[in-house]
């Protein structure tokens, strides 16, 4: 909405001259407030907002009953260790006492063998209607019932960077694994570990100093 304002009466003055009348604009800027105040509210009744993107994950129980402790199959589970220097080690089952089954590989091997463990698990897989009804009324596939077996336990250790924890991560979730989780490695593990060369070095014995 505009408005005209008429200013004084002024201009040349003499015999003969008519006098000007000089106009001054003004925009009055009002209702253009209330405009605003429908464009934000239609803007954010349409919009559609962004949800946040997460990550599941399963952790052990912390408890020291046995019977209430997570339990997985041995044959189905695959533990990952995290060294220094981006190393990477993994066995099958439980560690063999002489470490027959400890191996190491890099990422791209253990993305191999993610799968390859993965694959196996599925192919042993039995039909249980139990779970995969649960799965179809959830919305889910049932290809977590067929991987329900598959178990993924990744251990970092100290010397291990946060950026090694989260490539791993990355790699269940490039892989679809559904079940995994995050412990600390046993002591049997990281003695497994310096011995592979993957560890910090134990610490030497302060030197005894010579008697006076």
């Amino acid at each position: 909405m505009a408005s005209l304002d008429t200013g004084g009466d002024e201009g040349k003055k003499g015999p003969g001259v008519k006098k000007a009348k000089k106009l001054n604009t003004r925009v009055d800027m009002t209702p253009m407030v209330d405009l605003g105040f429908l464009l934000i509210t239609f803007f954010i009744f349409t919009a559609t907002m962004s949800n946040p993107t997460t990550m599941d994950l399963n952790m052990p129980k912390d408890t020291d009953k046995k019977e209430e402790e997570t339990k997985i199959k041995q044959s189905g589970s695959l533990s990952v260790i995290l060294a220094k220097d981006n190393k990477i080690f993994y066995y099958e089952g439980d560690l063999d006492p002489t470490g027959s089954n400890f191996k190491s590989a890099t990422y791209k091997e253990i993305r191999d063998e993610i799968i390859r463990k993965k694959r196996d698990v599925i192919s042993r897989y039995v039909t249980d209607p139990a779970c995969e009804n649960e799965a179809r009324a959830k919305g889910k596939s049932i290809d977590d019932c067929k991987q329900k077996d598959f178990f993924v336990v990744i251990k970092p250790t100290d010397d291990a960077t946060y950026k090694n924890v989260v490539d791993i991560l990355d790699e269940m979730t490039i892989n679809k694994v559904s079940r995994y989780a995050l412990v600390k490695p046993f002591d049997t593990e990281l003695d497994a570990v310096r011995l592979s060369g993957g560890g910090s070095a134990a610490a030497a014995p302060a030197a005894t100093p010579p008697a006076k």
